[in-house]
């Protein structure tokens, strides 16, 4: 949520060091199930000397740490006057993701989110020097001088994105008879070399290398380096590795035959496609390099996913 955001100034029994507890956070009155909107009544106004932090459920998931991101529901108050500010719809919509990162967020939420399980509802109440830097916030509500409170359901916490690989790295396959002939530079870019034949009437796939990673999902995006050649033509159309730098597509927003080239296979791999025209741009192709009855060669190197 852009309001929130910072202003300038992997199991559950991890090490943390939570942000404690104090006389204001702990007269907070929260009621309610988790997952549900809470009924909070708040002494107000609330003068807190530095951020303090109490547990209302305690949760016994995954703890959330620096780096992470949390999928959470959430109520701010105004502790001046005891306000709600803002809410998520508890349930009637997807969680809101914040990552654990005071860079990136208010330090005063972070520092409530942090060291908090899954399954958790937390109360913070957040003095002005880790919410607006005694600014405020006109859109909010919040005056240079207010205390903000936040009560925070830990839903989820999303996995670790790994980083992209700079090329596939996965175990070399042997070459497929009938497909194109792939040379690889030391950077890892592909060079191509259509045979002198016509080209397959059907879409044809084929692993050059195998690698060990996550395998790819549909409707997942997919950080992937590429070579796309004409075989028709013989011409070069599109190369990320030209570009010098991979791209990320959805799966589910490619021509037909790029898409059936990456699910199901798994990050580090390499892989061949020859896409005939009704699984690539059709009848009317993609002028100027793709005419309609043109079939597309693509290499794929499957780096990560995003």
């Amino acid at each position: 949520m852009a309001s929130l955001a910072a202003c300038t100034s992997t199991g559950s029994a991890v090490a943390c060091d939570a942000t404690p507890s104090g006389s204001v956070s702990d007269a907070i009155k929260v009621s309610g199930d988790f997952g549900t909107k809470p009924d909070v009544t708040i002494d107000f106004p609330t003068d807190a000397p530095e951020t303090q932090r109490s547990v209302v459920i305690k949760g016994d998931g995954q703890t959330a740490v620096a780096g992470d991101t949390v999928n959470v529901e959430f109520t701010l108050f105004n502790g001046a006057t005891g306000k709600e500010l803002t809410a998520t719809e508890y349930g009637e919509t997807p969680t809101t993701a914040f990552p654990v990162d005071e860079s990136q967020f208010l330090v005063g939420i972070v520092k409530t989110m942090e060291c908090s399980q899954v399954g958790s509802r937390v109360v913070g109440v957040i003095p002005p020097d880790d919410s607006f830097a005694g600014a405020g916030s006109a859109d909010l509500g919040v005056g240079e001088n207010d205390d903000i409170v936040f009560v925070v359901d830990i839903v989820s916490i999303d996995p670790p994105v790994e980083p992209a690989l700079p090329k596939a790295d996965g175990e070399d396959q042997p070459a497929t008879e009938g497909f194109p002939t792939v040379v690889l530079a030391d950077d890892g870019t592909p060079t191509i070399t259509i045979p002198a034949t016509d080209p397959p009437a059907d879409l044809k796939i084929a692993q050059l290398k195998i690698g060990t990673g996550a395998e790819v999902q549909a409707g997942d995006d997919v950080v992937v380096h590429y070579v796309g050649v004409n075989w028709n033509t013989g011409v070069t159309f599109d190369s990320s590795w030209a570009r010098g730098e991979p791209a990320t597509f959805n799966t589910n927003a490619v021509i037909a035959g790029f898409t059936a080239a990456l699910v199901g296979q798994t990050v580090g791999s390499q892989v061949i496609v020859i896409i005939p025209p009704d699984q690539g741009y059709g009848a009317a192709g993609s002028p100027p390099d793709i005419g309609g009855t043109d079939t597309l060669v693509f290499v794929v190197d499957i780096l990560g996913i995003a």
